[in-house]
């Protein structure tokens, strides 16, 4: 029999108690630390299945201290768990803090994050969880503050917020120069204020690096939230291959999603609302399906050109860091609203995409704007897109038509298709590997033109607001 367990937890000044049953653990134990040599003796001795609390307060680690989960393995049925007593009941500040190696199946869950080094998982792990922390480590030049290199990691329902200079919130690398970590998940975390004022370098999550762009990450980021992180014009920053971005709502921000390395990430049913930049993309066999892009200053879609035609393994580092021409890309079934431009290209590189597709979007801008501006179009199949408001059609060359597709704007902010919208049933093209539309209703029988498949129902994905996401 499952032993019972009831949490309570503070918050917004009220009460809240929770009633647990938790999966069956082999030899668990509950072990409460009450200072942080307490703390470290309970984790040199942890076997599978032991929760580790730390009581609330605040502890300052001395420098050149730390608190090491070295060699401790637990199981997928039995992890071993580091958490504060409630979630933020514990800070912990000094030089450093949890130091890993050589761990695997271990979750740190509840603190809040002051320190002034990064917080890493080596390669040396796997199936590590970082969950429910609050990180605003030291505002230090150059430093990052989370950093993946094991396989499997998991980092959910963090809060990241209050940087203002170099330095990622969070990376993900792997093995060696070209490796990446696989299967990492980034879900429901917070992403907000980071004010660094350069051009390149302040990305709230980065996805490998240029010499890894050809590593198989396979990671999924989902239904995270960006707020106001304006850090970088890359708020999702991809360059590596084989991911999935899905869900994700940006807010008010410099940057976008931008696959710059890598190749076959799918990006989906994301909402970008009220920034500068949408999602541009570099690289091969991308798929870019169902995303709701509005009130973006820039462009809402950006299909990229290259001054490289295909990064190879034996390429040298210099030309990795090279834009690769987009070969292959497929750009369908997205809803672009009043952005300065709705789809563009780009001009200043003399590589053009090849094979690729823009087919089924909807299309409307307002007035003084152009939907389409693509310096180059020899490579790209233009089909069953629908273009409406007082902008300019610009040089789309065909592939379209101009009709009103009557949205009608839902308690979320966001249009949708209307009972009597022509996009409804109106898709050009069938698309076996898109069962779902933005909201998470079924795609049935020919697709509606969009990232909206018109449907009665409740939406089932909405944009993210900061109660959906983050430790609580």
């Amino acid at each position: 029999m499952h032993r019972r367990t009831f949490l309570t937890t503070v918050g917004a000044g009220l009460a809240t108690t929770a009633f647990v049953v938790p999966p069956a653990r082999a030899h668990a134990r509950a072990v409460r630390a009450g200072t942080l040599d307490e703390l470290r003796k309970a984790i040199t001795a942890a076997r599978p299945g032991d929760e580790i609390v730390l009581a609330n307060g605040t502890y300052d680690v001395p420098d050149g201290q730390t608190i090491a989960i070295q060699g401790k393995r637990g199981t997928a049925d039995a992890p071993i768990t580091v958490r504060a007593e409630s979630i933020g009941g514990v800070t912990l500040t000094g030089s450093s803090g949890f130091v890993f190696g050589d761990s695997s199946y271990v979750t740190v869950s509840g603190f809040k994050l002051r320190q002034r080094s990064t917080f890493e998982v080596p390669t040396t792990c796997h199936h590590v969880r970082v969950s429910r922390n609050d990180f605003q480590l030291a505002d230090i030049e150059g430093m990052h503050w989370l950093m993946i290199r094991g396989d499997y990691s998991t980092v959910e329902r963090n809060h990241f917020h209050g940087k203002s200079t170099l330095g990622v919130f969070l990376g993900v690398e792997g093995p060696g120069s070209d490796g990446m970590a696989r299967g990492v998940r980034i879900t429901r975390n917070y992403f907000s204020d980071h004010t660094f004022a350069g051009d390149n370098g302040g990305e709230p999550i980065r996805l490998g690096l240029s010499g890894r762009s050809l590593s198989d990450a396979g990671a999924v980021v989902e239904y995270n939230l960006f707020e106001r992180v304006d850090g970088d014009p890359e708020a999702i920053s991809v360059k590596s291959s084989g991911n999935t971005i899905r869900y994700n709502t940006i807010r008010d921000s410099l940057g976008g999603i931008v696959l710059r390395h890598g190749n076959r990430t799918r990006v989906e049913g994301n909402f970008i609302l009220a920034g500068s930049n949408g999602i541009r993309i570099y690289g091969n066999d991308h798929l870019i399906v169902n995303n709701y892009v509005e009130q973006v200053g820039g462009s809402g879609v950006v299909l990229g050109s290259g001054n490289v035609q295909d990064h190879k393994p034996e390429d040298s580092p210099e030309s990795r860091r090279g834009n690769d021409a987009p070969d292959r890309v497929t750009i369908a079934l997205n809803t672009i609203l009043s952005c300065g431009t709705a789809i563009s290209g780009e001009s200043q590189r003399t590589l053009p995409p090849r094979d690729c597709t823009i087919a089924d979007n909807l299309l409307v801008g307002d007035s003084g704007k152009q939907l389409v501006s693509m310096p180059y179009l020899e490579g790209i199949s233009w089909s069953g897109n629908i273009c409406w408001g007082a902008a300019a059609d610009g040089n789309i060359p065909g592939g379209f038509s101009r009709k009103d597709p009557k949205l009608a704007t839902g308690s979320d902010g966001i249009r949708r298709l209307s009972s009597t919208s022509p996009a409804i049933n109106a898709a050009s093209k069938t698309y076996s590997n898109v069962t779902r539309d933005l909201d998470g209703h079924p795609r049935t029988g020919r697709a509606d033109v969009g990232a909206d498949e018109y449907s009665p129902a409740a939406p089932l994905n909405r944009p993210l607001t900061p109660g959906d996401v983050g430790p609580r």
